[in-house]
């Protein structure tokens, strides 16, 4: 009979120690290469069943796709600020050169209303518009917070600028990105053309203007704006180190295209990183009309780093340079004059 417990006894023992295990793969999110490994079947259950579960990552990956989507709070403004600056260099014939420079800042933030049947509701508001503008040892600036400028040629820009911030559009957005609507273009309409209306005496003139400003900013034009800054990863999905590329008209007729290629270098700290290449190569065109021939070459390069916010997939953090470069050549076989202009652009979003 004591035998008997002793086996009983030994087989509850050895019931109790063995546990259940499962397999998991895992993803290393920095080099994308996945290992599996064996874990208690309870190793996912908290200790402390009152403990949060893990919050939902907008930028996650299955099997080593990583997909972006967008996870924002309520209640919670997010920023999207852009900040272009241009540097163009002139190079004369006799070779003396001359720089200026311009500025441009648009300042905007996206306060989450609710969501709602997989809908964000979210109101922009347009918070500040800046340009400055320095060549030959002088500076202009019209800045939204500040006064009115004293120059006559940048009082209207500023007074339209004026009357562009302070406004509020309400976007309608999934979850993956995707721009359901933007309206409350009307009211921001009616402030710009009151405000031009003592600057352009011309009834026609005033039509004019306001049709060129509705032309430049409508739902259309904000919904490409925002597609192409906040929705970097393809609906696909990429692995870590895979590229795409997109292509674009670089001038009206398509025939010159400007390609910018993307590479996902992995998940770090909470940020995905995007590097950013490409741009239009090198082109060259000759006219020769009574004896004189002309030579055009133009050239774009761009390069640059996007960081996302892996835990909302809204834009942490962007820097792009771009470099373009147009040679122009005239000669008569005998002599020949050569121009050129260098532009250098910094274009940085959330700085």
């Amino acid at each position: 009979m004591k035998k008997l417990t002793a086996i009983a006894l030994l087989s509850i023992a050895l019931v109790s120690c063995k546990k259940e295990t499962k397999t998991v793969t895992k993803v290393d999110p920095k080099t994308g290469k996945t290992t599996t490994v064996e874990v208690p079947a309870d190793s996912t259950k908290s200790e402390n069943p009152g403990t949060t579960a893990a919050p939902v990552l907008a930028i996650k990956d299955s099997a080593g796709v990583f997909r972006q989507t967008f996870v924002l709070e309520k209640g919670k403004s997010y920023p999207l600020t852009t900040v272009q600056k241009d540097v163009q260099t002139l190079t004369a014939p006799n070779g003396q050169s001359q720089s200026g420079t311009n500025e441009t800042t648009d300042e905007m933030s996206f306060l989450v209303n609710g969501f709602e049947n997989g809908i964000y509701d979210i109101t922009i508001h347009l918070l500040r518009k800046k340009n400055s503008q320095s060549a030959n040892g002088k500076s202009i600036s019209t800045d939204t917070k500040a006064a009115e400028p004293a120059e006559e040629q940048f009082k209207m820009m500023w007074k339209v600028n004026k009357a562009l911030v302070g406004n509020t559009l309400n976007l309608k957005m999934d979850t993956k990105g995707n721009v359901k609507s933007i309206t409350g273009f009307d009211p921001v309409y009616s402030k710009v053309a009151a405000s031009v209306n003592t600057l352009l005496k011309d009834a026609k003139e005033r039509e004019e203007f306001l049709k060129s400003f509705k032309a430049s900013f409508n739902e259309k034009v904000l919904k490409e704006q925002f597609t192409k800054n906040l929705v970097l990863f393809p609906a696909k999905g990429v692995k870590v180190g895979e590229s795409w590329s997109e292509h674009e008209n670089a001038t009206p007729d398509g025939k010159v295209k400007l390609t910018t290629t993307y590479v996902f270098k992995g998940v770090q700290n909470g940020d995905a990183e995007i590097a950013v290449s490409g741009g239009i190569p090198k082109k060259s065109d000759k006219q020769t009309q009574q004896q004189m021939s002309r030579t055009m070459s133009s050239e774009l390069t761009q390069s640059g780093k996007i960081l996302l916010d892996q835990h909302s997939g809204w834009i942490k953090n962007q820097t792009m340079h771009v470099k373009t470069s147009q040679v122009e050549t005239l000669s008569d076989g005998k002599q020949s004059q050569t121009m050129k202009s260098v532009s250098n652009s910094t274009v940085t979003v959330n700085p």
